[in-house]
């Protein structure tokens, strides 16, 4: 036993990222998102709220698969009026395989009054039998105290028995919610020191919003009050400023010497190495411009610029450099000389299955290969199989399949014969296969699904090892606005056993951009599938 204390960490991403201004998650982009929390090792993963929405009610119907997380459902406490058994909406949380569930309840009672038009009794009525009726479905039980801070400063006897009721009816975790984000630290000090009177520290969790740029510090100083649970999104991601930020609380914990000589997180240090690129895939499914400047995680956290600090750096970087970059998966960027970089390719080559030397020359060629490519628009950290068939062509590991010697889309606005306005999309391609061509033309609802179907439509020899295939997301991020804008195409495709992956494009052109992401997703699943290489002619000059 390490002696430490655990800290386990509650992700609502999902839910609370969702309510971020223009942010819509598609069922597709959830699932991938818990998985990348998954691996990273966070305890709990909050899917979202079934029954509220078709894409939550979607995500919880066909949930992902996970290795340790645990899968939480969000809902409420039941209705006044209602018995649990006759609340559509807490029946709908109970109904979904989640093993968890997080039920939000009033503790102000100002809300009480106002909100719910009941009295401070019958509010932790609803609360016991709310928590009661999930136990007996054999869920694990967490109370969210909404406005439980405000509440307390109003009416700390009803604040307080809130928490109690909830404890004593079941609940493995009650949270303290700062809903408005306008607590202090001192207050959350002060004000957990009472509850911890009443509530052990071990079944109390912490929901800071980040109203006054304090979720992170809100927080932590929970965590040194008692506080066993803490509940973040990943980038701060969350309504009106966001919520705390789990890629700066989760290194925290971790890696700062006050936090981790007393507390323990299920994040392994192998784990921690995946916060960036895991902060990064969030952003590209978003189709959202990373934070450069994001504690820990950005691409400026570690970078350096000129003069005396290069210097220092190069020296020893414990001079401008809290933590090793490496330890979060980020690297360090020295901009005058543009070094850095090794391990963290070293590292991505060992998560798809490629050992390397650290000393051998073709990590050199593959960095090299990376610095140009991302200098033309490119982006790995959401595009795993883009990257591994990059690394493994510069290793020689991957054959030409086949050759697209010239494609073309036309798009065509018409009436049809209902005299409905429609926009018709033709592609025609010209593909290489062994010593024979092929020329096809599909129709499609735009020119990417239209190269889509072509470009698939006949593949000789390899047809057979693309019928499953299919594009599930299509998404693109414009750089430098304009006409004349670079373009990053990123494609989210799927096979027949289920698997999937992402590949990106990059050109001045949009459908450029997005037949280079397909003819990448199309040799991936050629090469993952071991298709025997293709027989090409050298091209002719």
């Amino acid at each position: 036993m390490s002696g430490r204390e655990r800290i386990y960490l509650y992700d609502t991403t999902l839910r609370d990222g969702a309510q971020t201004s223009g942010i819509d998650f598609s069922v597709e982009d959830k699932k991938a998102i818990a998985q990348a929390l998954d691996r990273l090792g966070i305890d709990y993963i909050e899917g979202g709220w079934p029954g509220a929405n078709p894409g939550d009610t979607s995500f919880f119907a066909n949930p992902p698969q996970l290795g340790r997380a645990r899968l939480s459902a969000f809902g409420m406490t039941r209705r006044a009026g209602r018995s649990a058994s006759n609340d559509p909406g807490l029946q709908a949380v109970l109904e979904v395989s989640a093993p968890a569930v997080c039920l939000v309840g009033k503790t102000w009672d100002f809300h009480v009054r106002l909100a719910l038009g009941i009295s401070e009794e019958e509010n932790l009525t609803l609360i016991a039998d709310s928590i009661r009726a999930c136990r007996e479905r054999g869920k694990e039980v967490l109370f969210d105290a909404e406005h439980f801070f405000d509440g307390y400063k109003a009416n700390p006897e009803h604040a307080l028995a809130c928490v109690r009721t909830a404890c004593e009816a079941g609940a493995r975790w009650v949270v303290l919610c700062d809903t408005n984000g306008g607590s202090q630290p001192a207050e959350i000090r002060r004000i957990i020191a009472d509850v911890t009177a009443c509530v052990p520290g071990d079944r109390l969790g912490i929901h800071c919003h980040n109203d006054t740029e304090q979720a992170v510090a809100n927080s932590l100083a929970a965590v040194e009050a008692g506080v066993r649970q803490i509940q973040g999104t990943i980038n701060g991601l969350g309504e009106r400023c966001g919520n705390a930020n789990l890629c700066t609380i989760l290194p925290t914990l971790m890696l700062k010497e006050e936090y981790a000589d007393r507390f323990e997180t299920g994040v392994s240090e192998d784990g921690l190495k995946l916060l960036t690129s895991t902060s990064r895939l969030l952003d590209e499914l978003l189709n959202r411009a990373p934070n450069r400047h994001q504690p820990y995680v950005g691409a400026s956290a570690f970078a350096h610029k000129g003069g005396l600090h290069v210097s220092a750096v190069l020296k020893d970087p414990r001079s401008y450099e809290h933590v090793p970059p490496e330890a979060v998966g980020n690297e360090r960027h020295i901009l005058v000389s543009d070094q850095a970089g090794r391990s963290n390719i070293l590292a991505r080559l060992a998560e798809v299955g490629i050992e390397l030397d650290a000393r051998d020359p073709r990590v050199d060629k593959l960095l090299n290969a990376v610095k140009e490519r991302e200098f033309k628009g490119y982006s790995y950290d959401g595009a795993d199989a883009s990257f591994e068939l990059m690394a493994r062509r510069v290793l020689g590991q991957v054959p030409e399949y086949f050759r697209v010697e010239r494609f073309r889309v036309l798009v065509e606005r018409r009436y049809n014969a209902k005299g409905v306005l429609v926009s018709v999309s033709e592609a025609t391609v010209k593909a290489q296969v062994d010593d024979r061509e092929y020329l096809s033309v599909a129709e499609g609802t735009g020119p990417v699904n239209a190269l889509d179907l072509a470009l698939r439509k006949d593949l000789g020899k390899y047809s057979r090892y693309i019928e499953g295939l299919r594009l599930v997301d299509f998404k693109v991020r414009i750089f430098d606005g304009g006409t004349d804008a670079v373009t990053r195409v990123l494609i989210e495709s799927c096979d027949e056993r289920g698997r999937r992956w992402f590949t990106v494009g990059v050109s001045a052109n949009i459908v450029d951009a997005s037949f280079v992401a397909l003819l990448d997703s199309l040799n991936y699943k050629l090469y993952i599938d071991e298709a025997p290489a293709g027989n090409l002619p050298k091209p002719a000059r």
